[in-house]
């Protein structure tokens, strides 16, 4: 239970801060000159998670994104009731930070917008939302195997690769969704916003899960150790 509970935790500041840095950072995202902009939503995303990766992750590994813990098992470095508990308590740590959030928004004032930091994406720009979310997760799912393999990773430096790797994901992504690359992270925000971003939840589930799926094969292709010519 402990692993669950992390994740939970995880997740929730995860979906605090980081959404929380876009609807209470002082100014619309993107807006030049106003709030911590595009690059301070990214940094504020990428910070998050590497913090919670030298919190938790030596308990349940900080996952914290159910397109990670896809990778993960589908590499076959967790068993599948983990990884459904992992899933199902990331999605409700998504929920209790998108509450908080809501509640901070809807009982005091401030500066920046009062959307709740859902993800979506603009008429007819669906292929381009799907592409990105995809091929973000695919280079994210990547790097978290490559960093925390236990024999070729990083060890205690993983943390810092990983959240480099979201903040860079955010920091390009947003312009064109919000960045999800996390279905937890879109997930809890829609719930609260409802309305199109409700509607397009779809995206963000299934692009993230098929780029943590085959990051997952291709990582077992690049990870695989050559077979001596002699056993062959």
């Amino acid at each position: 239970m402990r692993k669950y509970l992390a994740e939970l935790i995880g997740t929730m500041v995860l979906v605090l801060f980081g959404c929380g840095s876009a609807i209470l950072g002082g100014g619309m995202v993107g807006e030049v000159g106003q709030g911590i902009t595009t690059l301070g939503v990214g940094m504020c995303f990428g910070l998050a998670v590497l913090v919670m990766v030298y919190c938790i992750g030596h308990i349940s590994g900080c996952h914290i994104n159910p397109a990670i813990t896809l990778g993960v098992l589908l590499s076959g470095k967790m068993s599948g009731k983990d990884a459904l508990w992992y899933m199902i308590f990331q999605y409700i740590g998504a929920l209790i930070g998108s509450l908080i959030l809501f509640i901070l928004v809807s009982t005091g004032s401030h500066e920046g917008p009062t959307a709740t930091g859902a993800n979506s994406y603009k008429d007819g720009m669906m292929v381009q939302a799907f592409v990105m979310e995809a091929v973000f997760t695919f280079v994210l799912v990547l790097v978290v195997l490559g960093v925390t393999d236990k024999k070729y990773g990083w060890g205690i430096m993983a943390g810092v690769a990983i959240g480099w790797m979201v903040g860079l994901a955010n920091i390009v992504g947003i312009p064109i969704t919000g960045t999800s690359v996390n279905p937890a992270r879109s997930f809890g925000p829609a719930i609260f916003e409802g309305g199109q971003a409700l509607s397009q939840l779809w995206l963000f589930f299934v692009a993230p899960y098929l780029g943590g799926a085959v990051a997952a094969g291709v990582w077992k292709v690049l990870s695989a150790e050559d077979v001596p010519s002699e056993a062959k």
